[in-house]
């Protein structure tokens, strides 16, 4: 079995990129085959079965020309009429079989979706798909109430639970940053609006007021970063913020386990893998309430300031212990071979169950 997936590839470390490095890992260490077709504007070099095409022509040309068995596309912000467009040639190839997983980062944007007509475009291509992979309850009833069918929705945390770091080194200047600083608060994330990292930043001299020695680590990269370089700049604690730009996941991994506490403030946001990371680690997060948070996260108002500073200091005031786990493997991902598997045609199923037990 193969499985072609398309979607971002890291470079940048988002949590859609981990879900995806995650699944082709797995398939890996099971003996499939899992190329990938990179569909975001970063570039790295073509290796490993990793594909980088510069223009929709050439998406359709891999699309035609790997082999592939399953198509597994996924989607982390709003589903655009190119992404449509994308998602109806995959089931137009012969043979292929073709899995959607929603990461709703744009959730918000999907409340008119709930008005669309039933034979709009955008459900027509939704119920030709054969499984729609929602990563919470309330995506999964909102595909349902598009037209499709109950039994091609799943739902599924697209997370895979991380390795507990040891006391490896870091790089400057993340090493002297984080050596010099207590508390330390870290978020993750694209720098883009609806992370809205501005109000961190300017929360930090609140903060500090406090705790004179916090500093705020952002990791991530995005189209805000030079604006965001200027509000840094200008604050009166900018000095004690660092916005250090993409780095490695383990490396992600390993300042979230070294932090104090998790921010996560959000416009608008789906299900967050770096909330999860910072809750397995025992890090204290404190996120934008969106509804779907999962348990043990300290809720706030979007764009509240105020709140955010009450949740910080409550946080870093509480003594409770990290509580982390060396967990490194996940039945998901498991249990997203075995829904691979039943779609494939009978004769082939029972090759790849055989090839399966071998392995």
């Amino acid at each position: 079995m193969t499985v072609l997936q398309l979607g971002p590839y890291p470079p940048p470390h988002g949590g859609v990129q981990t879900n995806i490095v995650a699944i082709r890992e797995h398939l890996r260490r099971r003996g499939f085959g899992a190329p990938v077709i990179n569909l975001t504007r970063h570039r790295a070099e073509e290796a490993d079965e990793v594909y980088y095409p510069h223009s929709a022509k050439q998406v359709i040309g891999l699309l035609t020309s790997l082999p592939s068995d399953i198509i597994h596309l996924h989607i982390g912000g709003r589903l655009t009429g190119r992404l449509l467009a994308l998602c109806l040639v995959c089931t137009l190839l012969p043979g292929k079989r073709v899995v959607l997983t929603f990461h709703s980062g744009g959730y918000p944007s999907w409340q008119r979706g709930r008005r669309m007509a039933p034979f709009s475009f955008r459900n027509f291509v939704l119920r030709r798909l054969d499984a729609i992979i929602a990563v919470n309850t309330e995506i999964a009833d909102l595909f349902r109430r598009l037209g499709v069918a109950p039994s091609r929705i799943s739902v599924r945390c697209p997370y895979t639970p991380v390795a507990v770091p040891g006391h490896e080194p870091l790089a400057e200047p993340l090493r002297t940053f984080c050596e010099s600083h207590h508390p330390l608060l870290t978020t993750v994330g694209l720098l883009e609006p609806e992370y809205d990292l501005a109000l961190q930043v300017r929360a930090l001299a609140g903060i500090r007021r406090d705790f004179p020695n916090a500093g705020l680590v952002i990791i991530g990269s995005g189209g805000l970063e030079p604006e965001l370089r200027r509000i840094i700049a200008e604050d009166p604690a900018g000095g004690d913020a660092l916005l250090c730009g993409d780095v490695p996941h383990q490396t992600t991994v390993t300042v979230i386990a070294r932090s104090d506490a998790f921010l996560r403030t959000t416009l608008y946001d789906g299900d967050s893998i770096s909330v999860r990371e910072a809750l397995q680690l025992g890090v204290p997060v404190i996120a934008t309430d969106n509804g779907m948070r999962p348990e043990g996260v300290h809720l706030i108002p979007a764009s509240n300031p105020e709140a955010l500073l009450t949740a910080v200091r409550a946080v870093l005031r509480g003594s409770a212990p990290k509580t982390g786990s060396p967990s490194t493997a996940s039945d998901d991902l498991d249990d997203l071979v075995d829904l691979y598997q039943s779609l494939l045609p009978a004769g082939r199923q029972v090759v790849q169950q055989s090839t399966r037990t071998v392995l």
